[in-house]
């Protein structure tokens, strides 16, 4: 079964960070990769921009409009995510902590089991 481990962290705190310890936290995070990856079950990995780069389409019963940043108003923001295939849930949780365990400081991995629905058709 597919599962998306959603990596949420307090983006301040974050971009306080020094290039060396990010690039260490980044080399910690790969080791965890390197090892889902030989054991066939990592798929897509996604870091994402800072939340001031975000619009968001809200939307009600009648209108739509665009607002500028992200649709949660809280001090974690959704930072990246990993997509892994595993056979249980517990097997995704146990992930969910090798990668909080190489992330410091606080934040949550949020685990939810997902669907393909549009594969990629793209080719390399």
């Amino acid at each position: 079964m597919l599962y998306t481990i959603f990596c949420y962290n307090e983006e301040d705190v974050i971009q306080t960070w020094s290039a060396e310890e990010d690039a260490a936290t980044m080399a910690r995070l790969q080791a965890v990769e390197t090892r889902l990856t030989t054991d066939g079950k990592l798929g897509p990995v996604a870091r994402l921009h800072p939340t001031r780069t975000a619009t968001t389409l809200r939307k009600s019963a009648k209108e739509q409009f665009v607002v500028d940043g992200p649709f949660a108003e809280t001090r974690e923001q959704l930072l990246g995510f990993f997509v892994v295939e595993v056979d249980t849930q517990e097997e995704a949780i146990a992930i969910a902590r090798d990668l909080a365990e190489a992330n410091p400081g606080t934040g949550a991995y949020e685990i939810r089991p997902m669907m393909i629905y549009s594969p990629d058709k793209r080719t390399a």
